[in-house]
């Protein structure tokens, strides 16, 4: 069953963000667009590059309109350990959150059971808390957060234009579809 269009499901925990211990929740999706970005544990391999790419892409996202967070099943004293101790974690600025009662990962269905770690999980959700995209990786396969940025313009877009769609490779500004049977078999 798929997540999209549904709704993020209730949670509240402790997270770490530019020097304190904060409480998140499902609320503080709402009102904004967010990028949830799971990961499988801190002081790992792909990992950190990942999240300092995240960083990296941060400015342009805050710019869109979009607030980050991260996510893995490690505590938020974990996330600080690994912010004070790692060059490239300690570039973020983005909210990483800790699940180590393993709630979020299994609501978001990418906790993997076995090994009580989360996979490589990417979700946007809209400002009404509504799951828009999922992209789910193998441990082994690191993303590219600038690929985000079009993702994001594209489902902002369709946010604001009702009736309209963004076909592939779409870029900000380019040309859009509004799908009728005028279209079927023309495209």
């Amino acid at each position: 069953m798929s997540l999209i269009g549904k709704e993020v499901v209730e949670f509240q925990a402790e997270a770490y963000r530019q020097g304190k211990f904060i409480t998140i929740s499902s609320e503080d999706f709402k009102g904004q667009w967010s990028i949830v970005c799971f990961y499988p544990a801190d002081f790992t391999f792909v990992c950190p590059t990942e999240l300092e790419d995240l960083q990296e892409q941060y400015p342009t996202l805050k710019d869109l309109g979009v607030e980050v967070y991260s996510c893995s099943t490690d505590t938020h004293f974990t996330h600080k350990a690994w912010h004070d101790s790692s060059e490239a974690i300690n570039k973020i600025q983005y909210t990483m959150v800790g699940d180590p009662s393993h709630h979020i990962s299994r609501s978001f269905e990418v906790l993997d059971e076995e090994s009580g770690l989360a996979q490589r999980g990417t979700f946007i959700i809209d400002p009404d808390g509504i799951i828009q995209m999922v992209e789910i990786n193998a441990d082994g396969i690191g993303r590219d957060a600038s690929a985000l940025i079009d993702k994001i313009r594209a489902a902002q877009y369709v946010r604001e234009n009702p009736g309209e769609v963004c076909p592939a490779k779409w870029k900000e500004s380019g040309q859009t579809l509004k799908p009728s049977f005028d279209l079927v078999g023309k495209i």
